[in-house]
Order: C-alpha cells, then structure tokens, then sequence
C-alpha cells in the first residue's frame, strides 16, 4: 500500500528542514578522512543551572518552562508541554494519540515506564478491514492513550492544579497562535484528503484555504474539551475531594463522561468502530522500564508494547565489545558497525516483541549480553551482512509463542509507507525529576478524523507498521490488542544520578537513532547540541523488517566524509542522499547533567522546530 499524500507531507517537511538550516560544509576538520571531529553545530548548547525543557516546538517548552518557574516540578511540566504540542504540531501528535514516557522520580530514586496507549476496538472484524481502513477514516483509530497518560503521571507526582497546567494549552486553542511553515505545508499537502472530513476541515480549512505560515490558528473546540477537565477537577476540590481524587475526576469525564459520549456517537452515527466501552477500557499503565548497562552508564526505556526501547538496548550491546571512541566518529568503522548493529536488533524485535499483555515476550533473553554475544558472531567487520532471519532463543520460548491463538482475517501489501510523524519533549527540573516523552498521532495528521465537538484529532494507531501484515506474526492486528508503537524515550543514569535525558520522533528511526545519539554522547564525547546535530543514518528495509532478506538501504545525510561514504559503498552499503539535514532521521530533543556539578545543557534538532530553554 502506498500512501502517496504522506509521502508529500514528509518530502515538504523535509525539504523545508534542508532549507531552514544554515549550510555547513560536508567535509570534516581531517580533510574528508573519515576520522573528523564532530562539526560545528548550528546552534549553541542551551546551559541550565535550575530547571530545562526541550520540546518538539518554542512554545511548547516555554509552557513547560513557565511550570518550573512558578515552582512547579517536571510532572506538572510534563502535561503543560504535552497538551501545548497538541496544538503546535497537530501534524505530528494528538492528546488523541499515543505514546510513551520514562520518568526519574527523584524520592523514590527509581526510574519508570508509563504506556500511554489504547488498544484496537473491540468490535474490530479482521476478515472485514482493509488496509486502507487501518490508515485512514473512521476505522482506523485506537481510543486516545496521551491524555490518560498525562493525567496519570501527573496525579502521582505532580504537585499543581490541571487548571494551572492546561493554561497554555486553553489560551492557545482559544485565542490562536502564528501558525510556522511546517505546519503550514503538511496543511496544503494534505487538504484535499483532511477535506473529506467535515469536522476536521472545519478546523484546519475554515474559509476553504489552506492557511500560510503565520496565520492564526485556533481550536477553540479543543479549548472546550480542555475547560471541561478544568471543571470536574475544580467541581471536585470544592467539594472537599483531595488533589488526587480530583485528577481523577477529570480522567472520568474524559472517559467515561461526557468526552466518552461524544465520542460513541460520532463513531456510531459515521461508521466508527470505538465505543464508551473502548473509552472506559483505556488504561496508562506503570511498569519497570528495559535496563542495561552500557560503559558504566544505566540504561532506562520502555518495554513493549514499543520497540525502540529493545532496539537501543540491543543495539548497545552488539558494539560493546568494539572500541567505538578509537574508530572515530563519523568513520566507515564505527557507522558500519552501527548499521550493522541495528540490522541484527530489528530482526529479532519484529519476531519476538509484540504486545505483553497478550504475548510472552522474552526480554530478559533478548537484552542479555549472552544472547547478543551470540548475535554478533553474524557481523563482518569488512563488508555489510544481509538482513537477516531472527536468532535462536533459548528452548521453550518460540513454541510459547507458536502457540498463541492468532485472528483470522487476509494477508495484507507489504510493502507499505513507513511514517515519521511523531514528537517528543525532555524535562528535568529543579528538584531532581526527569521527564522524557514521546507522543505521537501516528502518521501525518493520525486518521485524519477530528471527534466531533471535541476538538481532537484521533490517531491512526492500527495502520501497518505498527501492525503485521502477515497474520501468522505475533504483531498483526486482533481486536483489544495494543499495536506496536517505536516510541521510546530514555533516561540514562550513572552512580545513581541522572546523567541523560532524551527522546526523538521518527516513527521506525526512532529507536536507531537513540542509540545514533548515545553513541555520539558516550562513545565520541560530543557536547550536547553537536551530538544532536551529528550527521545521521537511517537504516530503510524492502518491503518491510517483519521479512528476513528484505532489501537494506541507508539514508544517510551528506556531511558524511565523503571518504567514509565511498568505504561504505565498498562495504556493499546501498546509499540514499539525505541532504545535509532531513527529517527523516528524526527531531532529538536531550539533556544532559554535568555530574560533577550538577549543571544542565540541552540540544534541540534544526531538522525539526525544536527548541530548549533553561533557568
């Protein structure tokens, strides 16, 4: 299936990055060796000594950024940017989507995972559904997962009120902000198919035109929706309810209210699949977060129903053993074992890992050093491997999975579009807490579907990628199932001090740029902004990573040293020209701590709009 209209939304979108950025020339400080330095970067480090956010968008880490500063922590930071970037890259996540979060929660001194996600609808029939239908309109959606999310953690280790925290959100929706040039062009790439939908071209197209960047945009549906958790937390509180039972209240009308309503009746009256069961079944559910250790330092993601998280950690463990930091960065070495590494990792992931709930998903043997030492016998250290089958785990695992009850329904097109439209945003704040977030809509503009009156524009969470096509994979779709997300934000610790705090959109980059950043932190040292800005790979598998031998390509941006590149090609690389910043390898937003003096410094990525500030 191709999705030619998204293809347009991450072309514009990337085009526009490669023009918004000043040029920096491709050749390293060593001539074009391949063992440079790390260039300039574009932007300078963002120091902190109190607080930082860094946000997929300005405003969005300044709402963050005015939490911290009226002495709010990281928690109630966390909802204030989150429901903000709703209104900011509405392109790129919803309070309707899904996503994760990893948290450092400085009394406890333990870091958590939060699944932020809802699951397929329960009256989903996979005999019946269509491609298409998983991507696009009334059928594609899951019930909104954010938004718990948010509230959840917010009603465990926030400490203001939802009527101080939504703030930003509500005066944006309501009285509109200039509109920048990135969403102004998904906006006119994709009129025509967002137009099919009364609801959401009332909101996007209200005159019938596309809107220019700096043009006003507003919500005030969303404002609405907004207010209304305001009320039933304020109602609450006036009723003597405590703080937390009035969070509470407001998570209640969100999803078993009035919110809940509107959104059975929408979907029943235009042929939707979510009822107020599926609303009233949304759960952000607390977990212990993947670990490995990595150079002395701790690493902290999140487990399925994700993958990046796997994906990092793995990655991690197959360079381990290569001295990376006497390779040099950016050389054909260090980047061959790199793609490498990421190859063997997805193979595996998109055999074993699915949604826990309804699955066995053997972690502890996939982010073993056992199982990756045994992995890593597959690479060559003079030429690229084909993408291979998945490995052997130990016996008793594969047959656990084998024998799951799997849906019925067709075989569907392989070969599909693979989406990048997601943001994530990175907190820590005065008292020791870190926030790491990685929200997303799904594809560009998720299910191109705004509910009702609420203001909302729902994700498209089932669509292939997140899904198999193959009804034998443990991942294809199944009603009450969570589908795969990629969304894997990080916390990284060392002596038991937070160390890194970082995340990135990207859809299937997602997880191998994560681990492209750390490397850069770890390994090569870069200060934080020149880690960020770092020329980046992605590696792309025909038609998809569910199949061994797929064909292997990289995108690779051209700041590469030109003497790496044509190693790589000797290697047997097949290279695509990123130009010298794309999108397509993601929009990293890190922090990172100073551990002998506690101070702060942030990076936010030129290829997207993101942007840090600091106190």
């Amino acid at each position: 299936m191709k999705r030619s209209t998204y293809a347009v939304f991450s072309l514009g979108i990337a085009s526009l990055f490669l023009t918004s950025v000043a040029p920096v020339s491709a050749q390293d400080p060593d001539g074009g060796s391949g063992r440079g330095r790390a260039l300039p970067a574009y932007r300078p480090n963002v120091p902190a000594i109190h607080g930082i956010v860094t946000a997929g968008h300005p405003l969005a880490a300044m709402a963050g950024l005015q939490m911290l500063l009226k002495g709010g922590n990281a928690f109630d930071a966390a909802i204030a940017v989150g429901t903000t970037l709703n209104m900011m890259e509405p392109q790129m996540n919803s309070i309707a989507g899904n996503g994760f979060m990893t948290v450092y929660d400085k009394k406890s001194g333990k870091v958590l995972s939060l699944a932020m996600a809802g699951a397929a609808p329960l009256a989903l029939k996979v005999s019946e559904i269509t491609p298409e239908a998983l991507d696009w309109g009334m059928k594609a959606g899951l019930p909104p997962g954010n938004i718990a999310g948010y509230l959840v953690q917010f009603q465990r280790f926030g400490t203001m009120s939802l009527k101080e925290v939504l703030a930003p959100a509500i005066d944006y929706a309501e009285h509109g902000y200039p509109m920048d040039r990135t969403l102004a062009l998904a906006l006119t790439n994709g009129q025509k198919r967002l137009s099919e939908f009364p609801t959401t071209s009332k909101l996007f197209f209200p005159d019938g035109k596309a809107p220019k960047a700096g043009d006003t945009f507003k919500n005030p549906e969303l404002a609405a929706t907004l207010k209304k958790l305001v009320e039933a937390e304020q109602l609450a509180l006036k009723k003597g309810k405590s703080r937390s039972l009035a969070i509470q209240a407001a998570y209640d009308r969100f999803y078993k209210g009035d919110i809940a309503d509107e959104f059975d009746r929408f979907f029943k009256e235009h042929g939707g699949l979510i009822t107020k069961a599926d609303m009233a079944a949304v759960k952000a559910e607390w977990d212990e977060p993947l670990h490995i250790t990595y150079r002395g330092y701790d690493v902290y993601s999140n487990p399925s129903s994700t993958r990046g998280g796997f994906e990092l950690e793995m990655a991690l463990n197959l360079v381990e053993p290569y001295d990376l930091a006497k390779m040099g960065n950016q050389s054909p070495e260090a980047l061959h074992l790199e793609m490498e590494a990421i190859k063997i990792s997805k193979s595996d992931i998109y055999h074993y890992v699915g949604d826990k709930r309804t699955l066995k998903v053997p972690t502890d043997q996939l982010l073993s050093k056992e199982f990756a030492m045994q992995r890593g016998k597959l690479i060559d250290l003079n030429k690229a491997i084909d993408y291979p089958s998945w490995g052997e785990l130990p016996q008793g695992t594969a047959t656990a999975q084998a024998k799951l009850e799997r849906p019925k329904g067709p075989a569907f097109n392989d070969d599909y579009e693979i989406e990048r439209d997601t943001t994530s945003f990175s907190i820590i704040d005065p008292f020791g807490n870190a926030v790491a977030c990685t929200p997303t809509i799904g594809g560009g503009f998720g299910n191109g579907v705004v509910v009702g009156n609420t203001g909302l524009l729902l994700n498209n969470g089932m669509r292939l990628g997140s899904t198999s096509p193959y009804p034998d994979n443990v991942n294809y779709v199944k009603a009450g199932q969570r589908p795969l997300l990629n969304n894997a934000p990080v916390i990284v610790m060392k002596g038991g001090k937070v160390a890194i705090v970082y995340g990135t959109p990207g859809g299937e980059t997602i997880g191998q740029t994560e681990f492209e950043m750390l490397v850069n932190l770890i390994d090569f040292k870069l200060p934080v902004q020149q880690a960020v800005e770092n020329p980046r790979f992605a590696v792309d598998a025909k038609p998809n990573f569910y199949k061994s031998g797929a064909e292997i390509s990289i995108t690779i941006e051209n700041r590469v040293p030109p003497a790496t590149m044509e190693a790589l090609k000797k290697m047997g690389y097949t290279l695509k020209n990123g130009g010298a910043f794309t999108a397509a390898v993601g929009g990293m937003q890190a922090v990172v701590v100073d551990l002998e003096t506690g101070t702060m410094t942030a990076g936010a990525d030129p290829r997207r709009t993101g942007y840090a500030v600091g106190w």
